[in-house]
C-alpha cells in the first residue's frame, strides 16, 4: 500500500493556526474555492468518498483529522478510538488531498481554554442526545472552531451522523456562519452496513449480525411507504432488532428537518434512525423515508 503513496500527491500536512492560515492565504489569494471534511482520522473509504465530493465543490480540501476529546464521556472509548494516522495519509494521497489539518490537543484546546457551544434544537431530540449528553456540546464546540479555522466555502459531513449533520447545520445557520454545510449519502457495504470506524471492533459473529439495522431500516421505510402504521412498524422493527440479538437504544421515526417526533408521512418528510449495540461495539444508521 505504502507504494502508491507517491509524494507527488502526497497531501502537506499542518500542524499549527499560523502555518494553516498561511496555506489557506494563498489559495484565497488566487480566489480559490475551499472545502473542508472534518474527521478524527481512522479513515475508511466512506471518508474518501467525502473527499471526492468536496472535490467537486470546491478548487481546494481540507481534511482535518483531531480526535476530540470532549464529545467523549468519561465511560466512552476515547482512550481506545482507533488512531491510523500513517494509513489516513496514505488513504487521503490516493485522493489528491490538498492539505491536512491534523492540530494536537494544545492547538485545539489551550490552555486557559474556557470556551463551550451547548447547542439545542436538533440536538435536543431525544436521539443520540438521550445517550450521550454531553455529545453535541462538545461536537459544536469544535465544528465550530474548525469552521473559523479553516474559512471553508462548503463543509461536508456523512449522513449517517445525521442527528449531527442537522446540529452542525443548525450551528452555522444560527452563528451566520459563511460555509455551507452539505450533507453526503452514507457508504455502506455490500450488505448494507453502514462503513464506520468502528466495525473495526466487531467479531465474526457480531459482524454478521450487524446488517440487521439497515434490513430492518429498509423493511419498515417500505411498510410506511405502503401506509402501514407507523406506530406498528416501528414495534415490530424494535422487535426484529432485538431478536436478532442487538440491545437497542433507540429506533425512531422523526421529521427529516426538525428530528421532532411526528405521527403521520403528512408531517414532512421523514426519517428513520436507529441506534443499538452488539458486543461493546455501538452502531448507529438511518434512512430517508
Amino acid at each position: 500500500m505504502a507504494g502508491n503513496f507517491s509524494s507527488q500527491h502526497r497531501p502537506r500536512v499542518v500542524r499549527t493556526l499560523p502555518a494553516l492560515r498561511r496555506a489557506l492565504g494563498r489559495w484565497r489569494a488566487r480566489r480559490e474555492t475551499i472545502a473542508l471534511v472534518p474527521t478524527m482520522g481512522a479513515l475508511h473509504p466512506g471518508h474518501l468518498a467525502l473527499v471526492r465530493l468536496a472535490q467537486r465543490r470546491a478548487d481546494r480540501v481540507v481534511v482535518s483529522i483531531f480526535v476530540n476529546p470532549t464529545q467523549f464521556a468519561p465511560h466512552e472509548d476515547l482512550k481506545t478510538y482507533p488512531r491510523t494516522f500513517a494509513a489516513d495519509l496514505v488513504g487521503l494521497a490516493s485522493v489528491k488531498t490538498d492539505l491536512v489539518w491534523a492540530p494536537n490537543l494544545k492547538a485545539m484546546y489551550p490552555v486557559g481554554f474556557a470556551t463551550r457551544i451547548v447547542p439545542e434544537g436538533p440536538a435536543k431530540a431525544g436521539l443520540e442526545d438521550a445517550f450521550r449528553p454531553h455529545f453535541f456540546a462538545g461536537v459544536a464546540t469544535v465544528v465550530a472552531k474548525l469552521l473559523l479555522q479553516c474559512t471553508p466555502d462548503v463543509a461536508i459531513f456523512g449522513e449517517k451522523d445525521y442527528q449531527q449533520l442537522k446540529v452542525v447545520t443548525q450551528l452555522a445557520r444560527d452563528l451566520d456562519l459563511a460555509t455551507r454545510i452539505l450533507g453526503a449519502p452514507t457508504m455502506r457495504e455490500k450488505d448494507g452496513l453502514a462503513l464506520s470506524s468502528r466495525n473495526r471492533y466487531l467479531s465474526a459473529s457480531e459482524r454478521k449480525a450487524a446488517p440487521t439495522l439497515y434490513r430492518v431500516l429498509m423493511d419498515c421505510a417500505n411498510k410506511i411507504n405502503g401506509g402501514e402504521s407507523i406506530d406498528a412498524v416501528l414495534a415490530a422493527g424494535r422487535a426484529a432488532i432485538t431478536q436478532a440479538g442487538l440491545a437497542l437504544e433507540y429506533f425512531e421515526a422523526r421529521q427529516a428537518k426538525t428530528l421532532a417526533p411526528l405521527a403521520s408521512v403528512e408531517a414532512g418528510p421523514m426519517r428513520l434512525l436507529v441506534a443499538a449495540r452488539i458486543g461493546a461495539t455501538r452502531l448507529i444508521d438511518n434512512v430517508a423515508v
